[in-house]
């Protein structure tokens, strides 16, 4: 989580946050003070591990993609802070998370 409550977790997180989003329902984050990376000041420093080509272009021994096709094939996404109503911690819970905040908790 980056200091302004960016947050990159598995790959589909992002798409969930939207629909809620956009149905006015509210998206929460639980995760550990750990988790936290005050360094990064917003989601787009966050380094996103990209995984092997071959896990989209193969399924069961099944070539399914043109050789040589370009895939970006990224483990994780990224949930911006305005999609998210609040981060839980064990420290407390930071509603509307923006950068005040999350220092305020954190320190």
């Amino acid at each position: 989580i980056a200091a302004n409550g960016d947050t990159a977790n598995k790959i589909g997180t992002y798409s969930v946050s939207v629909l809620t989003k956009h149905h006015g329902i509210p998206f929460y984050i639980a995760a550990p003070s750990s988790t936290f990376d005050l360094s990064l000041s917003n989601g787009q420093q966050i380094p996103i591990e990209e995984r092997n080509a071959s896990e989209v272009t193969w399924i069961s021994g099944a070539h399914t993609a043109p050789d040589n096709v370009g895939v970006y094939n990224p483990a994780f996404d990224v949930t911006p802070a305005q999609h998210i109503a609040a981060i839980i911690t064990e420290k407390g819970v930071i509603e509307d998370p923006n950068e005040d905040r999350i220092h305020g908790l954190l320190g």
